[in-house]
């Protein structure tokens, strides 16, 4: 049996009418750039996820750069973020001209590790990035906590958990900012590249929706307030995001139900560490990661059966050679270090099936215990 690690074709089937009408309706108007089909999208958006602004960026990590840009970070700066997550997560520190500084993750919840957060605090440091890992809210709450106490910027990078809730509050709302990715395999994606920033802010969403668009009045595009770069969702990205946006919750609970059932399945399978969720939290199961020993060959034994999956992350951020300036050592990171051998991603998708879940399931007790 095949099982893909990501289908998106079996969703695009689901949905096909519906997206090709969108698609359609952005070419008969010509509304590539901006225009009415970007504004419908970040207003739905806005409205559905309870916030005030919306601003279509050209993808995520565009999101993240605008944010830090025009919280006025800077050369000098320090910036705090997880050190297990994608390059985007930390570059963007950089490309703002300040210092990435990271902080080890949780031994649970994969995200980055509160009780640890305070003693990398400096008189240099501005701002947090906690990036809320794979679908699970980080403890977001006791990041606020802290933040608050030292008079620091909060971030968000919910790249990987649309619409994850902790204490019923949707990540994203917490912090100054908030950034998505909308690329094509997250839980809401896009057909190519896209993103957007969300905020309650009056004033950073005018800068960062000026900022996205070269610094441009947004009276009068021949008018710059500012120098700026050229970050925006174009309209095909965003009326296909407006065909999807209805469908996302129901998405996110099939994943949310393919995660516990993945848990289930491999409760007693003593080698395999199953994904914990946070108390108060829901976890939107972008990725479902376990912990293993033997990963490489386990994923042979599983590709040979039809069956794909992925690392995500094979090299913690830190011990990445674009950091070897910082001099990391893996006693700084004890759980990321550990974790990178570890970790694997199985099959994730809406539309998986109850027979394809039980192959994966059966073919990893099979790997740890042949004959059982």
């Amino acid at each position: 049996m095949r099982v893909p690690f990501l289908d998106l074709t079996a969703q695009y089937e689901s949905i096909k009418e519906d997206i090709d009408q969108a698609i359609a309706a952005v070419i008969a108007e010509n509304a590539f750039v901006r225009g009415r089909f970007v504004q419908e999208f970040e207003a739905s958006y806005a409205e559905q996820y309870g916030i005030k602004h919306c601003i279509g960026v050209a993808n995520g990590t565009d999101a993240l750069f605008i944010v830090l840009k025009m919280l006025g970070i800077g050369p000098g700066d320090e910036v705090i973020t997880a050190a297990n997550s994608w390059i985007s997560s930390s570059e963007v520190i950089t490309l703002a001209g300040a210092t990435p500084v990271f902080v080890d993750i949780e031994e649970d919840y994969y995200n980055l590790d509160t009780a640890r957060l305070e003693a990398k605090i400096t008189d240099r440091t501005r701002a947090i990035i906690p990036v809320h890992l794979y679908g699970q809210p980080a403890a977001i709450d006791t990041v606020m906590a802290i933040a608050d106490n030292h008079g620091l910027a909060v971030l968000e990078d919910c790249a990987q958990a649309h619409f994850s809730t902790l204490a019923g509050e949707r990540v994203g709302t917490f912090g100054n900012a908030a950034t998505f990715s909308f690329y094509p395999g997250k839980n809401l994606g896009a057909y190519g590249d896209a993103g957007c920033i969300v905020t309650n802010d009056d004033a950073l969403a005018a800068a960062v929706r000026s900022f996205a668009n070269h610094g441009s009045n947004p009276e009068d595009k021949h008018q710059h307030i500012q120098e700026g770069i050229n970050s925006r969702l174009d309209g095909i990205q965003a009326a296909i995001l407006s065909a999807k946006l209805p469908h996302i919750q129901e998405w996110n609970q099939r994943r949310a139900h393919w995660g516990a059932r993945y848990t289930e399945l491999l409760a007693d399978v003593e080698e395999v560490v199953t994904p914990g969720i946070r108390p108060g939290a829901t976890h939107v199961f972008h990725i479902y990661c376990v912990r293993v020993p033997q990963r490489e060959a386990l994923q042979a034994f599983l590709a040979d059966r039809g069956i794909s999956t992925g690392i995500h992350y094979p090299t913690a951020l830190p011990f990445l050679d674009a950091y070897e300036y910082l001099a990391p050592t893996e006693a700084d990171f004890p759980v990321a270090a550990r974790f990178q051998d570890e970790i694997l991603s199985l099959p994730m998708f809406p539309e998986l099936t109850d027979e394809q879940v039980v192959h994966v399931a059966s073919s990893i007790r099979e790997f740890y215990a042949p004959g059982s």
